[in-house]
């Protein structure tokens, strides 16, 4: 049986919570890849960032649907959620878009393990670490090439 060792790209791009969403935007396209790990000063995986969540950046701002009770103004989806959305629009770098959930794989998981996490969270790459350090990256790509070998 195949392990993520065995089919994950170990020389992987990063970036830092300071990148700008411009550099971000040019890494993905001049290395056509869609997720990238964001590591802080020492090196160590804080996060994850993807296409989707600079596309976001794009997208048209929803106007909640409010209520009015006496005088106050209600957002039904809530306060945080249109913060949110205001935050992602005016992102200037990494910092105000990445993904603090780091769902990781370790070089000796099974590629199966790799599958059902991507699967499960619908997610196109998941760092590899080890010990806390960042060995490589697996991506939907890679899983589909093991298949065909």
């Amino acid at each position: 049986m195949q392990t993520v060792a065995d089919i994950m790209t170990k020389e992987v791009i990063t970036v830092q919570r300071t990148t700008s969403l411009r550099e971000l935007a040019e890494l993905f396209e001049s290395h056509n890849i869609g997720s990238i790990p964001v590591v802080d000063d020492k090196g160590t995986p804080i996060g994850i960032v993807t296409e989707s969540d600079l596309i976001e950046q794009g997208r048209s701002l929803h106007i909640p649907t409010v209520i009015s009770l006496f005088d106050w103004v209600i957002p039904l989806e809530g306060e945080k959620s249109l913060e949110r959305d205001l935050q992602r629009l005016t992102a200037q770098n990494v910092g105000e878009i990445f993904s603090t959930e780091l769902i990781s794989v370790s070089p000796t998981d099974l590629v199966s393990k790799a599958a059902d996490l991507m699967s499960d969270h619908r997610l196109h790459a998941l760092p590899v670490l080890e010990g806390g350090k960042l060995t490589g990256i697996v991506a939907r790509i890679d899983i589909i090439r093991s298949l065909i070998k």
